[in-house]
């Protein structure tokens, strides 16, 4: 799934015009790399976005398929602050 889709769809932004202006500024990283809002997320990954005072790093637990439903945010995405190991 795309990167800024994906942002959109686990509700870390709101809009994915949004999510594509993040990538865009350079404010979000895939795998420690600054990623293009085209980048593939998959299982595993680890995102962050520079919210400007914050910074969210957050790995994937799931990539939701088809349409997107209204799920929580917390069932697609593992926050660093809860996660024991990394």
């Amino acid at each position: 799934m795309r990167l800024d889709k994906f942002l959109q769809v686990s509700r870390i932004v709101k809009r994915r015009t949004l999510a594509q202006r993040l990538c865009d500024a350079g404010k979000v990283t895939l795998n420690g790399v600054r990623a293009k809002s085209a980048a593939a997320a998959k299982i595993g990954d680890m995102i962050g976005v520079d919210f400007g005072p914050r910074t969210l790093v957050v790995r994937v637990t799931r990539v939701p398929e088809g349409r997107a439903s209204p799920e929580p945010v917390f069932e697609v995405v593992e926050d660093r602050r809860t996660a024991e190991a990394w």
